[in-house]
Formats: C-alpha cells, sequence, structure tokens
C-alpha cells in the first residue's frame, strides 16, 4: 500500500512540474524571424552604404566645383596667350618687313634719300619721317618684348592650373568609382530580400506618402502658411521645392528629372534667382548661419561630419530633400541624422 501511495505521489509531482515547467525551446528558429533577422542586418548594411556613398557624391560634387575653376583658369589662359601669339606674330612680321627694307637699302640708300631732298623743308620732313619710324621701331621692339614676357607668365600659370585640374580630375574619378562600387554592392545585398526590406519600412513609406498628400496640395500641415511672404525671407521656395516631390534619386543630378541631395537645392533655389553651389559643404556658407532654435521654411539644414547631405527645412520637425541611391525626393523629420547646422540663402 505503501509502494502504491508513492508511485500516486511521484505522479502527481511529476504532473506538478510538466503543468509549470516552460515549453520546450525548438532548435530551429522560424522561417519567419530568420529573414526578419536577416532583412535587419542587410538593411544595416545599406545604410551604412548609404552613408558613404553620400560622402562620396559630395567629395564628388566639390571636386566638380574646383575642376570647374581651375578649368575655367585654362580656358581663360588659353585665350590670353591666343592674343599674345596674334599680336607677336604681327610686330614680328613688320620689324622683320622694315629690317629686311633696310638691309636691302643699306646707309648710302638713307644717304640718297635724305641729300636728294630738293629743299630744305624736304629735308626736314624726310628727316622727321625717319625719327618717327625708328620710335615706331623701338616701340615696337619695347612691346614685343613685354608681350614675349607675358606669355611665359602665362604658360607657367597654364601648367599650374593644368596640373591642378588633372590632380583634381583623378579625385573626381575615384569618387566616381567609389560610389558606382557601392551601388552595385547595395544592389547586390538586396538579391532575394527587397520584400523583406520594403515590410521592414513599410510604416516609414505609409508616413512619407501620407506627408507628400499633405503638402503636395500646397503646404498645410506644416504650421506656416506658404502664401504669407512675412512668414519667411524666401517665401515660395518651399512649394517650388515640393513639386519634385517623388523624383528619383541620381547622384551628381542637378534637374529638371533627378536630383541629388544638394543638386535639388541648387535647382529649387536658382528658380528664385539665388546662385548656390552644387555641394553640401559649400552651401552651408552661402548665406546667413541659422541656429535649430530659429529654422525657418525654405533654410537649408545639413548633416553629418563631414557634411554630407542637406535638405530644405518645411516647418515642424521636418525637411524636403532628395535621400539617397533608390530613393526618391520626400519630406523627413530633420531628427536623427546628425544635424550639422543650418543657413539661410
Amino acid at each position: 500500500m505503501g509502494r502504491i501511495v508513492r508511485l500516486i505521489s511521484a505522479a502527481l509531482a511529476l504532473a506538478l512540474t510538466l503543468s509549470v515547467a516552460p515549453a520546450p525551446v525548438s532548435a530551429f528558429a522560424s522561417p519567419v524571424s530568420d529573414k526578419r533577422t536577416k532583412a535587419i542586418a542587410i538593411q544595416a548594411q545599406l545604410d551604412a552604404l548609404e552613408v558613404k556613398a553620400e560622402i562620396a557624391t559630395e567629395d564628388w560634387n566639390q571636386a566638380k566645383i574646383e575642376y570647374d575653376r581651375l578649368h575655367g583658369q585654362v580656358l581663360t589662359i588659353n585665350g590670353r596667350l591666343a592674343r599674345n601669339k596674334t599680336k607677336t606674330d604681327i610686330l614680328q612680321t613688320s620689324l622683320n618687313t622694315r629690317a629686311d627694307s633696310m638691309y636691302r637699302s643699306g646707309p648710302l640708300g638713307l644717304l640718297d634719300v635724305l641729300l636728294g631732298a630738293a629743299s630744305f623743308d624736304d629735308f626736314a620732313t624726310t628727316w622727321d619721317l625717319l625719327n618717327q619710324m625708328n620710335k615706331e621701331e623701338a616701340a615696337s621692339v619695347a612691346e614685343l618684348k613685354t608681350l614675349r614676357a607675358e606669355a611665359l607668365v602665362a604658360q607657367a600659370e597654364l601648367k599650374i592650373a593644368e596640373s591642378g585640374a588633372k590632380k583634381v580630375y583623378g579625385v573626381m574619378d575615384n569618387r566616381r568609382s567609389s560610389i558606382l562600387q557601392d551601388e552595385a554592392q547595395a544592389k547586390a545585398l538586396l538579391v532575394g530580400v527587397e520584400a523583406d526590406i520594403a515590410a521592414l519600412t513599410a510604416a516609414d513609406r505609409a508616413r512619407r506618402a501620407a506627408d507628400a498628400a499633405t503638402h503636395g496640395g500646397g503646404g498645410g500641415g506644416t504650421g506656416w502658411d506658404w502664401g504669407n511672404p512675412t512668414r519667411s525671407p524666401r517665401s515660395g521656395v518651399v512649394g517650388i521645392a515640393l513639386r519634385y516631390l517623388g523624383s528619383r534619386y541620381v547622384w551628381a543630378a542637378s534637374g529638371p528629372r533627378t536630383f541629388d541631395c544638394s543638386g535639388l537645392m541648387m535647382f529649387v533655389y536658382a528658380q528664385v534667382g539665388v546662385s548656390l553651389p552644387h555641394s553640401s559643404r559649400s552651401q552651408i556658407s552661402s548665406g546667413e548661419r541659422v541656429s535649430r532654435d530659429n529654422l525657418q521654411p525654405g533654410d537649408l539644414v545639413f548633416f553629418g561630419s563631414p557634411i554630407h547631405h542637406v535638405g530644405m527645412y518645411i516647418g515642424g520637425g521636418k525637411m524636403v530633400h532628395s535621400p539617397h541611391t533608390g530613393d526618391v525626393v520626400s519630406i523627413d523629420p530633420i531628427d536623427g541624422r546628425g544635424f550639422a547646422g543650418a543657413c539661410r540663402p
């Protein structure tokens, strides 16, 4: 009997243990969980590539500004050299002709001219003419020397400008290669997981679509009246920027259908008569600096260290910008992006 009681007690204890013990953990995660984990890891890699590509893009844009400046110098100097050569050739030809004439006529020819004068007036006139010719020749020789000296200076300047342009072009070429490699790597990472990545960002896409719908008709919802010019020194520029919502990001592009971040700002501000350089690092110096607390719609907001991204503040803590490869012009919060400063062009 005691043995039966012990067996019953043991069975009850085992049942109680089983009832409160945690469910056994499977040795393998679910396929859904695996996909999401992989998608999160790939998204982190894509984010890093986007930042790297943006830095390279703005490096390219900055180098392009310098290249254009140096190329402009080369064209200007070549123009100077061409004009110098034209003048030099004319003077050299003139002096050669006079020298040849003097060699052919010789001193006796000159004496004959002087002694052949019919009167003192003729003699005086001939003498004055010879003196004038000598002065002109002397002036021509002096000018020729000056032109040759100027040509040497211009050639030295040209050599420096061409060398600088070649060096900067090398930087541009390296950045271009880096950007294309990053884009190819991003595409390779996305193969087979596009839907999973899209699912991760579905909420963000929905928010962006709602923002675009809200602002597309004229800017409601930002706390700023687009039609009131007293509210911003650049009234109207935000409305112009919002026309390009949905335009595709393309590195180094500045409109009218595709843009990179600084290209969009340059293109939009050009339509209100403000010229901006095609580089976020240069754009931050293109107007009055503004603190984050004093932002107004139309101000340019900058991000990253080094600065590699720019957007246009539209109010309510949001901006319109062209984010990165694979994305489109959209409205996003300015928070969480490494705010680096702002300016008011």
